[in-house]
């Protein structure tokens, strides 16, 4: 495989966002813009309709702030991604949740995560709160690029829970970062993109459900980006689907 070296890298893009079996609403909410270099998954919390609120003001706002920044090259002469530019469009849409639920108490308890990667050239930024996922498929192998915000995930890192009992905790989808609070910061991971990369972002309703080994075996079929999506909805909800779930799957591709 040859590296990308700097040169353009083309995104092929399919997302896929569903109910699953036990949720009556959908409060993800999903970005796919490859014009701008711009994918993000949201999902919301607070029921009510609120959480569906909340993920859409943060998939509006990242992708108002992106496209106003996007022909600004003064950052750097090539145009490549920005850390700087994604961590400050996520602390609008932050910024945007909170002052929506000022005042408004049926809004009150409102949030959510994200995940949003930001491609220029060959180079991939991701930033995130919560529990939303990126992984990266590279030669086979899955990696995945995001940290969960959550409190199985510091049980983990605590030596108190394996990945697998975290995976199958009854507080798994308790997270300790999210959208709709104060003074909230995004994590950020920067890589270098390589031509057959598959990029994957996804909300907890699938990686809850599917296992890692899974994921990645799915990721590697042979298929288009959107059948690839829709297969690893589709075992998410063959897994029980008990939280909404939303895929987006991305391949890079030389650019003509």
């Amino acid at each position: 495989m040859n590296r990308a070296s700097g040169e353009t890298v083309r995104l092929v893009c399919g997302g896929v966002s569903h109910v699953g079996r036990r949720r009556e609403a959908n409060e993800d909410c999903l970005l796919v813009a490859p014009e701008i270099g711009l994918l993000a998954v949201a999902d919301g919390m607070g029921g009510h309709a609120a959480g569906e609120v909340a993920s859409r003001i943060v998939i509006d706002t990242l992708q108002e702030s992106v496209r106003e920044t996007g022909m600004d090259t003064r950052e750097s002469p090539s145009g490549t991604a920005s850390p700087d530019r994604l961590r400050e469009a996520i602390r609008l849409a932050n910024d945007r949740i909170f002052q929506s639920i000022e005042g408004r108490e049926e809004l009150r308890g409102m949030g959510t995560t994200v995940v949003a990667a930001l491609v220029r050239d060959d180079r991939l930024a991701v930033g995130y709160v919560g529990d939303s996922r990126a992984y990266l498929l590279r030669d086979g192998a899955l990696t995945q690029l995001t940290a969960d915000h959550s409190w199985v995930q510091e049980q983990v890192e605590l030596g108190l829970l394996s990945p697998s009992e975290a995976h199958r905790h009854p507080f798994r989808n308790i997270v300790t970062r999210a959208l709709g609070s104060r003074d909230v910061i995004a994590d950020i991971r920067e890589e270098r993109l390589r031509l057959d990369d598959v990029l994957l972002l996804c909300s907890d309703g699938l990686n809850s459900m599917v296992e890692d080994d899974a994921i990645r075996s799915i990721l590697a079929r042979p298929t288009a980006v959107r059948q690839t999506a829709e297969a690893l909805v589709e075992a998410a909800n063959e897994a029980g689907g008990e939280d909404n779930i939303t895929v987006i799957v991305a391949r890079a591709e030389r650019a003509t």
